[in-house]
């Protein structure tokens, strides 16, 4: 098992062509409305990581039949129409947010008796809003530690609902939750949301992607109004590149001054990070777009403005732009993130933790529930990276800036990117080649 990863620096960086994994966000989402669906559905350009394998584990547990093809990046799924296969059963969704919050729904919604488990990291994320609304609607459930934690008993046999409230603040993955399973009741579901992302990129995705499966969401300000559907379904869907995995790349446009092109990804995504790629344009960067790919080109670039921005419906990119900001000629602040304290680590500590490592200013700032970064040389450094995916791939960008950096625990890559390290070093050997 490789421990660290030594970042070597590039000097002369050549044009970048790269291929990233599907997307997780759509892909889970995908594979709950396909099983939730009374379709059989190929699921094509499937993400394949630790995320997605938990979820199709869930899956098989829970009795789908389900036929998997990672060389094809194809995923059979034969839809229960709403039902689950194995009335009672025991999941483990390991580290996914994603599986932990739509699986708990789909169970308690379709009844019956599950235990549910999670890595300890999961066991630390927070549960407890989306559990105490279950139980106020009938869902029994029993915590084997921490209330509101994994790991937990549920026992769904009289649920009563037809109206929820469900606050976006501390992760929107709740509502999207609610959302799809909201189609299996009897008499659909009336979600209202309130926190700061009820107009948040990730339940807009959530929206979009039951819209393509036939489930057609009236949305009236802050009230969804979801309609029981037992009828819809595709026999045929396809999964977009993820566009928060290109964005790593798409960072090393204005970073080494060179030009990239991540292989499908298209301005026109409806994946929220997408707006990574504006923000690049803000700081000098040319975007183009081709049959191949968007283009983002940092090449007529000698130096890039630090930036003043919400990331609050884009906030994955939080810590790429925190890599790229010691270099740039200007101060950097990043606004209204602060929920990402409660994600694979407490990302804003991380994030200051770390650079502070390296010998860059930064600080939080709490009136904008953000951080700032000043520009600065970077020290050598080791990263820690928290167990977390995004700390890793992030802050590899500072290491091909300096050669300074090393990564440390690289394979907490295999989350969302398991090749991530490999096409780093295509990149730098690459370079190394002129």
């Amino acid at each position: 098992m490789i421990t660290e990863y030594k970042v070597s620096k590039i000097e002369n960086a050549r044009e970048i062509r790269v291929q990233v994994p599907g997307s997780k966000s759509i892909t889970n989402r995908a594979l709950l409305l396909a099983a939730l669906s009374d379709k059989k559905c190929i699921l094509k350009g499937v993400l394949f990581s630790d995320d997605s394998r938990g979820f199709l584990d869930c899956l098989l547990k829970l009795g789908f039949q389900i036929e998997i093809c990672e060389d094809r990046r194809e995923v059979t799924i034969q839809g229960a129409g709403g039902k689950i296969p194995a009335g009672s059963g025991a999941i483990d969704v390991r580290s996914a947010g994603t599986a932990a919050r739509f699986l708990t729904v789909m169970l308690a919604f379709a009844g019956g008796d599950y235990e549910l488990t999670a890595s300890p990291q999961m066991c630390r994320r927070p549960m407890e809003p989306l559990l105490s609304l279950l139980e106020e609607a009938g869902v029994e459930i029993s915590y084997q530690g921490e209330r509101g934690h994994f790991p937990f008993h549920m026992s769904s046999h009289n649920l009563f609902m037809e109206e929820i409230s469900v606050d976006t603040g501390v992760s929107s993955q709740f509502a999207s939750a609610l959302l799809m399973s909201g189609a299996i009741l009897d008499k659909g579901l009336k979600v209202r949301l309130s926190g700061s992302r009820t107009e948040g990129s990730y339940i807009k995705l959530t929206l979009n992607i039951m819209e393509q499966f036939g489930i057609l969401v009236r949305r009236e300000g802050d009230c969804c109004f979801v309609p029981h559907k037992k009828d819809f379904g595709l026999s045929e869907y396809q999964i977009e590149p993820d566009v928060s995995g290109a964005c790593y790349f798409y960072a090393m446009a204005p970073l080494l001054k060179t030009d990239v092109i991540v292989k499908g990804v298209h301005l026109d995504s409806m994946q929220g990070d997408i707006q990574f790629l504006h923000v690049l344009k803000t700081m000098g960067c040319d975007l183009i777009e081709y049959p191949e790919g968007v283009m983002a080109d940092g090449r007529m670039l000698k130096e890039y403005p630090g930036v003043t921005l919400s990331m609050k419906d884009f906030s994955d990119q939080t810590m790429t732009l925190a890599a790229i900001a010691p270099f740039a000629s200007s101060p950097t602040l990043i606004k209204d993130v602060g929920h990402i304290r409660l994600q694979e680590s407490d990302r804003i500590s991380a994030i200051l933790t770390e650079l502070g490592r390296m010998g860059i200013s930064c600080k939080e700032v709490l009136d904008e529930n953000g951080i700032m970064i000043l520009p600065g040389e970077v020290m050598p450094a080791r990263v820690k990276t928290y167990e977390d995916h995004r700390m890793a791939m992030a802050f590899t960008l500072t290491g091909l800036k300096t050669g300074v950096i090393t990564i440390e625990d690289p394979q907490c890559c295999k989350k969302t990117f398991e090749d991530y390290f490999q096409i780093i070093d295509g990149i730098t050997s690459q370079s190394k080649e002129r």
